[in-house]
């Protein structure tokens, strides 16, 4: 009798451990993932929800907070999660990156990356309708709204420039208020170009800590930009061994003074306005 129920329990055995995992697959199946990447041909991994619609970035929201209320917010509502765990993200996202912020009308909104996220409403017959899950449609909207992706090198923020004199500058560098969009990191911290170098040619750093400290290079050698920039604008060149980002002969810095804070961009004043200007799509390309 207990060699047949040990030979029947051999047998049950696979079956089991068959129905256990399928047991955890249907627990882990259960949970909803409300944020997901999404691949396009043209558009290359980007964040959508949980029913496969859209997410984006506002240029606007250049201090990392909600610019979008009134007319705003029906054509480009908030998205946002209520207790956002790690579980209910898709494969490639990592909870760290995901925050939460409240907008001037009191509700949440969800963020990426310090990015705020959005849907795209367009009108259909005079009624903002959300996007149907797997359009992009709201990409590059106004020159200012782009798919919210993962791994976005340079962006674009679309602000008031305040030089590290505290004054208000134009795009122009005469002061004056008026927005200026120009290039950021992924992060949404402000780039600058430095009016002394050449084409592809860093004619700032030198390997003094102290020196190059004040206006680090971006250091890195991806290209993924959004869709309203030309990608074969953008190069890398070394210096000293570590790779810098240029833009149309630019080589791309940070300023130590903005203290990685969002929307800073004080670099244009100093030492006095346009020796290290902001990057525009439309800038000059830098001379040979």
């Amino acid at each position: 009798m207990k060699k047949i129920f040990q030979y029947s329990f051999k047998l049950l055995l696979p079956a089991l451990l068959l129905f256990a995992w399928s047991c955890d697959d249907d627990n882990e199946a259960g949970v909803t993932k409300e944020i997901k990447l999404q691949t396009s041909a043209t558009l290359g991994n980007y964040l959508v929800d949980k029913d496969g619609r859209t997410l984006y970035y506002f240029s606007n929201d250049f201090n990392g907070q909600n610019n979008c209320a009134g007319g705003c917010e029906a054509l480009w509502p908030y998205f946002n999660v209520e207790n956002l765990t790690a579980d209910q993200l898709g494969d490639g996202l990592e909870l760290s990156d995901f925050g939460t912020i409240t907008a001037a009308n009191g509700k949440k909104q969800v963020t990426y990356k310090t990015w705020p996220l959005y849907y795209y409403a367009p009108a259909v017959n005079g009624v903002n309708t959300l996007e149907a899950p797997g359009q992009t449609t709201g990409e590059g909207v106004g020159g200012i709204w782009f798919v919210a992706k993962p791994d976005y090198s340079i962006m674009l923020v679309n602000a008031q420039l305040v030089g590290h004199d505290g004054k208000n500058y134009k795009s122009n560098y005469t002061e004056g208020t008026g927005k200026t969009l120009y290039f950021t990191d992924g992060m949404g911290q402000t780039l600058y170009g430095f009016i002394n170098d050449k084409f592809n040619k860093n004619n700032y750093t030198n390997q003094n800590a102290t020196h190059d400290a004040v206006w680090p290079i971006y250091e890195t050698d991806q290209i993924v930009v959004p869709s309203t920039l030309d990608k074969n604008s953008f190069s890398v060149i070394t210096i000293f061994g570590k790779k810098q980002l240029t833009y149309k002969g630019w080589p791309l810095y940070y300023f130590q003074q903005d203290a990685g804070v969002r929307g800073a961009n004080k670099g244009i004043s100093f030492p006095r306005a346009g020796v290290w200007p902001v990057i525009t799509k439309d800038i000059t390309a830098a001379p040979q």
